[in-house]
């Protein structure tokens, strides 16, 4: 057994050999030294392409960080000690850790009622069609539910409680699609909503949930959570949709993903249905697909 004297020099060693190596190698990342695991150009090559082939996500040169420190975390887990192990045995392999590799790596800023006027849209859209009309609406980017809650309490506001309305609720991210299903948030979370919202659409929790609100099963019942894929052929719909949001998700994508998806999009929607997408979202470029019809929001053809 080495005593402590002998084991830090044995540490510092190891280390010193390894950012040797690293620079002998062409570790030459922003972060290939002074880090946990080496960190190489031709490492952060690798998952770009891997993310891209997997969600169409594309990661450009300033995400070097963001990507060295939340994959770092499946190093650890998954027990490997380079990025280069890591890689070589995800590639090899087809099980759960692509899922957490595509988790690691997606964005999941989210909120209640974002950006208001979508909602204020939807609203009168829903009042275009006669009372009893049945609704098939897609939120193809769910996170952790704040925005398929937020379209199924405006059609209950819009419609009513017994109106024909559907939600489907999807997303890439396991993990977050089983938190939207679930429907706890911690109370702060909720400073969008007002105090109607709140008494109306959720429970409070009490004692050791003190702080903590549940969505109101009237509001899950009318909501089905799915894991779809943007960039992957099989998405599971069989009938066509009235409304799809799908905010905030393009600007990951190059130019060519976002015209596939365009297009499975319009092919999922009805004459006349609406795409609701985010503020930074434009697609101009597929006026064959889609019509511009108020701020970030299309009409398709």
């Amino acid at each position: 057994m080495l005593r402590n004297s002998e084991t830090d020099t044995a540490t510092r060693a190891e280390r010193g050999s390894a950012l040797r190596g690293a620079t002998e190698s062409g570790a030459t990342g922003p972060l290939a030294q002074g880090r946990e695991f080496v960190w190489t150009d031709a490492d952060f090559s690798r998952v770009q392409a891997l993310i891209y082939q997997r969600a169409g996500i594309n990661l450009h040169e300033g995400k070097h960080a963001m990507v060295y420190s939340r994959l770092s975390r499946r190093l650890r887990e998954t027990g490997h000690t380079s990025f280069h192990d890591y890689l070589g045995w995800l590639e090899t392999h087809d099980g759960t850790e692509w899922q957490e590799f595509v988790n690691a790596l997606t964005t999941n800023l989210t909120a209640f009622f974002r950006e208001q006027h979508h909602f204020e849209i939807l609203a009168s859209h829903l009042r275009a069609k006669p009372a009893g009309s049945p609704w098939r609406v897609w939120c193809s980017a769910a996170s952790t539910g704040e925005e398929p809650y937020s379209i199924v309490m405006t059609a209950l506001e819009t419609l009513g409680a017994n109106a024909p309305f559907k939600l489907v609720a999807s997303d890439i991210d396991s993990r977050v699609l089983a938190t939207a299903a679930q429907g706890v948030y911690r109370l702060e979370a909720l400073k969008g909503l007002t105090p109607a919202h709140l008494q109306r659409f959720f429970l409070r929790g009490k004692g050791g949930n003190s702080g903590l609100v549940r969505v109101r099963p009237e509001l899950v019942k009318l909501i089905e959570f799915i894991s779809v894929n943007l960039i992957r052929d099989d998405w599971p719909f069989r009938e066509p949709f009235d409304v799809v949001f799908c905010r905030n998700v393009m600007i990951y994508f190059d130019a060519p993903t976002q015209r596939r998806v365009l297009e499975r999009i319009h092919r999922v929607l009805k004459p006349g249905g609406m795409l609701f997408v985010g503020h930074a979202e434009n697609f101009s470029e597929s006026r064959d697909l889609f019509t511009l019809r108020g701020k970030t929001v299309y009409e398709r053809r």
